[in-house]
């Protein structure tokens, strides 16, 4: 049976919090393509989805919007389990 995962959101000051960046900085790298965007979850806020933070912070001096979808696909990929 595969465990249920739902996605959490953080909010600005926790990304910060988390990353190390300043505000200046998450906004400027968003711009440029190399930090996950925002996603919309409400009327008048916004949050970043953690498990895209965290695919950030594995690697941030590569990561690249374009490959966001790729290392998505990689990590929901099943791991096989074997019959001993």
């Amino acid at each position: 049976m595969m465990p249920f995962f739902t996605e959490r959101y953080c909010r600005l000051n926790e990304v910060l919090a988390c990353t190390g960046l300043s505000r200046a900085t998450l906004y400027r790298k968003i711009q440029a393509g190399t930090f996950p965007a925002q996603h919309k979850t409400a009327v008048r806020a916004c949050g970043w989805r953690l498990s895209e933070v965290n695919m950030w912070l594995d690697h941030p001096a590569t990561f690249n919007v374009s490959e966001l979808e790729a290392l998505k696909e990689a990590a929901r990929k099943p791991v096989r389990e074997f019959d001993y």
